[in-house]
């Protein structure tokens, strides 16, 4: 496995820190790829380039969707902060709903 992007020496990390690391760097490329068919997108002036482009915008951000819910059912706090955050009408940028001794 290569040590691309890590910060420790990789036989020092557990396999749930490896597998977590994987997932993470999965979701950023995926996030990379749907700004990508985006701008795409917005930059096409083909109707049908757009379209198809538009498609693979949006399989890129179901694959994400895939991989966040991986990370949050694997690790306990993202899954707090996920259920706590996602969905929801609370006022995301007040700091002092951010209670973490749950």
């Amino acid at each position: 496995m290569s040590s691309d992007g890590y910060h420790e020496p990789v036989g020092e990390l557990s396999d749930d820190s490896r597998e977590l690391h994987r997932a993470i760097v999965s979701l950023m490329e995926e996030l990379e790829a749907v700004d990508w068919y985006q701008q795409r997108v917005d930059a096409c002036k083909d109707p049908e380039l757009k379209a198809i482009l538009a498609h693979n915008r949006d399989e890129e951000i179901e694959h994400a969707a895939m991989v966040l819910e991986w990370i949050r059912r694997k690790n306990p706090v993202f899954d707090r902060e996920l259920r706590d955050n996602l969905f929801s009408d609370k006022d995301y940028t007040d700091i002092g709903h951010h209670d973490h001794d749950h």
